[in-house]
């Protein structure tokens, strides 16, 4: 955002670093559905009347208010092209996962919600939260004849593998 800004202004860039500010602040985010300024303080911000520099050549009423507009119109059009292809690039690899009942992902009970699932899980992990996000869950493509039985695997009360050795390959004496 702030690089497409430099590039437009070019050299004077740091000059208009408080009105990029103000724009970021009072523009609408998707994320917390306000602007940040909105959304911290339970209001919209009032419009800079004056962040002119002392000693700058003063400019008066109607120049100031077009001036100051103009710039915070043109940092909010950077804003929206800059969300615009951060969400093409995070859109290329997106696909919408769909899951239906008989689906082989551990069984998948009705859906809670538009992003989470209710699976029914094996005894061993009744200690584990049954619900669980889309992007947490993938389809099973395996082999019924690859599936490893639950009593071979040791698991932790963290639910992480436990390896034990089974042999010792090779061994090693270093001298100093």
């Amino acid at each position: 955002m702030l690089r497409a800004c430099a590039i437009d202004f070019g050299k004077g860039w740091e000059k208009h670093l408080t009105l990029v500010e103000f724009s970021y602040n009072n523009n609408y985010h998707a994320s917390i559905k306000a602007a940040p300024f909105e959304a911290l303080y339970g209001r919209k911000c009032r419009s800079p009347a004056c962040w002119a520099e002392v000693g700058d050549t003063q400019l008066t009423g109607r120049e100031i208010i077009h001036e100051t507009t103009k710039k915070i119109v043109q940092i909010r059009q950077h804003l929206q092209a800059v969300r615009d292809r951060q969400r093409s690039y995070a859109n290329v690899r997106r696909k919408p996962l769909e899951f239906q009942d008989g689906d082989r992902v551990l069984k998948i009970s009705p859906r809670k919600g538009l992003v989470a699932y209710k699976l029914e899980l094996l005894e061993e992990l009744s200690n584990v939260y049954n619900t669980f996000h889309i992007s947490n869950l993938k389809k099973c493509l395996s082999d019924e004849y690859l599936i490893i039985p639950m009593k071979e695997l040791k698991l932790d009360d963290k639910l992480n593998f436990v390896e034990e050795p089974v042999e010792i390959m090779d061994r090693e004496i270093k001298q100093l």
